[in-house]
C-alpha cells in the first residue's frame, strides 16, 4: 500500500529514534515515503499532494494540530488518514482507541491496515475549515492562546502548563464580566454565552490518563454536540470541571448544570460576537473573530480505525 509518513519533528513526543523505528515498521509491508512539516499549514499541502498523487494512506506522527491540517488536506479524497500520537495530549488518537505511545500505536495501526479497517467518518466544519474533535470559543480559546505563548515549555511541562494557563487566562487574559457572543440554533433558540464548545467526538480532552467526559453523544457517526456556558463565575467553572471529571457519568452531570445549554445532533449553528472573541480548532488557537458558522459534514474523511 502506498503510504506517506508525515512527521512533525517539533511535536512534544516525537524523537529521531522513534521516527526511524516507525518508518522501518511501516516499510516492512508498505511502500513508505517520509515527509516532514516545516511551518504552519504545511501538513495540509503535503497531505493534499499525496492524495492527488495516488497515495492510499497518510500516516501522521505529530500532535492534534498537525493531524487537523492533514485532515483538511485529505477530506473529500479517497486517501485515508492514520493518526499516530506525537503531541503532548493526542486527543484524537486516544479518542479512537490508540495507545498514547507512538511505537505501540504503530503496531495497532499495522494490524488495522492488514484488516483493511478503513471507513468514512463525519467531521465538523467551522467557517469552511474541518475539525476532528472540537472547536472552542471564548474562554477555552483564551487558555489555548496562553499555552501557545509558552510553546517552548510544552514538551517539558505538559499538563501543568495547561493548568497554569487556565488560571492565567481566567484571572488576567479574558473578559468574563459579560456575554461575549450569541449562539443561534436552527430551531430559533439563542443563547448568550461566555464560553462554548462544538464537539465532533468525546472526550473534550485528557488530563494525564483521565478523560474529561463532557459530550458522550458526540461520535464520528452523529452530528455535532453544542455546549454553551452562560456564566464564568469561578465556582461554576469548578462545578463544570468536577462534573466533566466524573468517571462514567460526566456527560450527564454536565448537562444538568443550570448555567449550561447542551444540545445534541446539531447539523449547523452560528456564533455571533459582541465584538471580537477568540476561538481554537482542535487545540490550535486561530485568533479572534466576530462570526463562526459551524456545520456537520457526514462521511467527509476516510479514517484508519483500530
Amino acid at each position: 500500500m502506498r503510504t506517506l509518513l508525515l512527521v512533525n519533528s517539533s511535536a512534544s513526543s516525537v524523537t529521531a529514534r522513534g521516527r526511524v523505528v516507525i518508518q522501518k515498521a511501516l516499510s516492512a509491508d508498505h511502500d513508505v515515503t517520509l515527509a516532514e512539516t516545516s511551518r504552519r499549514g504545511h501538513a495540509t499541502r503535503l497531505a493534499r499532494g499525496a492524495a492527488t498523487d495516488g497515495v492510499e494512506v497518510v500516516v501522521v506522527l505529530g500532535g492534534d494540530g498537525t493531524l487537523n491540517e492533514a485532515a483538511n488536506g485529505l477530506a473529500g479524497t479517497r486517501c485515508a488518514l492514520a493518526p499516530l500520537p506525537g503531541g503532548s495530549t493526542n486527543v484524537f488518537a486516544r479518542t479512537i482507541g490508540l495507545p498514547n505511545d507512538p511505537i505501540e500505536a504503530t503496531g495497532v495501526l499495522l494490524d488495522s491496515l492488514a484488516r483493511g479497517s478503513i471507513r468514512p467518518v463525519g467531521l465538523g466544519s467551522v467557517n469552511g475549515r474541518y475539525f476532528l474533535f472540537h472547536v472552542g470559543m471564548g474562554y477555552d480559546a483564551a487558555v489555548v492562546a496562553q499555552v501557545e505563548r509558552r510553546e517552548t515549555f510544552k514538551r517539558y511541562l505538559g499538563h501543568p502548563l495547561f493548568v497554569y494557563s487556565a488560571f492565567s487566562a481566567w484571572f488576567r487574559h479574558y473578559d468574563r464580566s459579560r456575554a461575549r457572543f450569541t449562539v443561534r440554533h436552527d430551531d430559533g433558540a439563542e443563547v448568550e454565552a461566555a464560553f462554548a464548545v462544538a464537539f465532533n467526538t468525546n472526550p473534550y480532552t485528557y488530563f494525564a490518563n483521565r478523560a474529561l467526559d463532557v459530550a458522550p453523544e458526540a461520535t464520528l457517526d452523529r452530528a455535532l454536540v453544542a455546549l454553551t456556558v452562560r456564566d464564568l463565575a469561578f465556582a461554576k467553572i469548578l462545578r463544570l470541571a468536577r462534573a466533566a471529571l466524573s468517571q462514567g457519568s460526566g456527560g450527564s452531570k454536565v448537562r444538568r448544570l443550570r448555567f449550561v445549554d447542551y444540545r445534541t445532533d446539531c447539523e449547523r449553528f452560528t456564533v455571533t460576537g459582541h465584538g471580537p472573541f477568540p476561538y481554537q480548532v482542535d487545540g490550535d488557537h486561530l485568533g479572534d473573530t466576530e462570526r463562526l458558522e459551524l456545520r456537520h459534514e457526514p462521511d467527509a474523511l476516510n479514517l484508519v480505525l483500530p
